[in-house]
């Protein structure tokens, strides 16, 4: 199917929706991070050119900058995650009568796994910067939009949870010690994120409450 870019939102939630195994999960959970990061060029959009928000205009427009290439990452990442569930079917398929083809095969699904955790640890990456954005440009944001920065912080908590969800997945089929580690240290990180996030949001709430 066409890339997420190119393809119609309805459509591509009819492919979700389908029995085809991709876009899955992970796909769903880039779209998350594609649009938080939406949300908070479209805050600072809302910012930029406003006179009683001068002050924090080139923190605007530096932020706007910086969502942009998130949710640009964050689309590609949702594409990359079907190719990686297809790569990982494929070694699957790949024969095992021979020693030699039951070596060959183990080692592509290896390298497949490595590479569909590496989709959602990116992910999460890209979603964790797009909540220091969110952080960023709250205290000078437009007054009248700053809810959408709380659903901003939402949409990169929900990116997060599919995230760590992924990578957890996929951890427990890989052999490689040192990757596992490196995994394991990954979810640590997006725990840490997950809470800022819920906080961003509370932050929103006591904001519009004062």
């Amino acid at each position: 199917m066409p890339g997420i870019e190119e393809e119609p939102v309805g459509r591509w939630l009819d492919a979700l929706a389908s029995a085809a195994p991709a876009p899955g999960g992970g796909a769903a959970a880039a779209l998350a991070a594609a649009t938080g990061a939406g949300l908070v060029e479209m805050v600072c959009n809302l910012t930029i050119g406003k006179p009683a928000y001068a002050e924090s205009e080139p923190t605007m427009r530096s932020a706007c900058r910086d969502a942009a290439t998130a949710r640009t990452e964050a689309v590609a990442l949702a594409d990359e995650d079907a190719t990686a569930f297809t790569t990982v079917m494929d070694a699957y398929k790949l024969p095992k009568q021979t020693e030699e083809e039951q070596r060959a095969r183990s080692a592509a699904i290896e390298g497949a796994m490595i590479h569909a955790a590496a989709v959602p640890l990116h992910t999460g990456i890209v979603a964790s910067r797009i909540l220091d954005l969110v952080s960023e440009v709250l205290p000078g944001a437009n007054l009248n939009v700053i809810s959408d920065l709380a659903v901003a912080a939402a949409s990169a908590g929900a990116a997060l949870d599919g995230a760590a969800i992924n990578i957890a997945v996929n951890r427990g089929s890989i052999r490689d010690s040192g990757e596992r580690t490196r995994l394991a240290d990954a979810l640590t990180r997006i725990e840490s994120d997950r809470k800022r996030a819920n906080a961003l949001v509370a932050a929103v709430h006591e904001r519009i409450a004062a």
